[in-house]
């Protein structure tokens, strides 16, 4: 299975997305390429020592449109039969989004329908969890659709928060523990095919 990792910052998840495949744990899955929302992504660096080609595609430079029609375009060419958000803050047009339904995922770092939606990303969530005062946290991959973070959910993980917890020891736990053990595991399910959305609600076949 071929798939595109959109990443927008430090490249943790596709890191651990990386090892996973060359472990062996991942398998029968090839990254085709890592795309970045900006050129400052450290995440590039990272699919540089991989061996993956990666590219840059910007809302912000292109337009909302044009954007759309580019990150289209980009994937078409590819063929991959996956789209992995990783740790990306932008948002996918409409015709991309249409066009790859229920192949593209998001790992997002809350435990979805809580601490999710829009403005609900990196630190942001762990810093309303504690607000909140809750008492377990984790990650959540979903499927995506047109609205952040509604599409049928995959998988979750959860973890303790912790009395000393600060937004920052949340957030690396959660990566770590949650984001990073479940987002290859879908993957590696979706290419076993075991995955299958059945009236928007996902199914793990055995």
């Amino acid at each position: 299975m071929k798939i595109a990792v959109f990443v927008s910052g430090g490249g943790t998840n596709l890191q651990a997305i990386i090892d996973k495949i060359a472990s062996g744990e991942i398998r029968n899955v090839e990254i085709s390429e890592v795309i970045a929302s900006n050129d400052s992504a450290f995440a590039i660096e990272r699919a540089k020592k991989a061996g993956i080609p990666s590219k840059v595609i910007s809302k912000k430079l292109l337009g909302d449109e044009a954007y759309d029609e580019a990150t289209l375009s980009e994937l078409n060419g590819l063929g991959v039969d996956l789209v992995v958000l990783a740790g990306f803050l932008s948002m996918l047009g409409p015709k991309t989004v249409k066009a790859y339904a229920n192949r593209i995922i998001n790992i997002h770092p809350a435990l979805i329908p809580a601490f999710c939606g829009k403005g609900m990303y990196g630190i942001r969530p762990h810093e309303a969890v504690l607000a909140k005062g809750v008492k377990i946290s984790g990650a959540t991959v979903h499927f995506v659709n047109e609205h952040y973070d509604e599409g049928p959910i995959i998988l979750q993980k959860a973890v303790d928060v912790l009395p000393d917890d600060t937004p920052e020891t949340l957030q690396k736990r959660i990566m770590k523990e949650c984001e990073q053990v479940i987002l290859p595991e879908a993957i590696n399910l979706i290419a076993e095919g075991k995955i299958e959305v059945v009236n928007n609600l996902v199914r793990v076949r055995k």
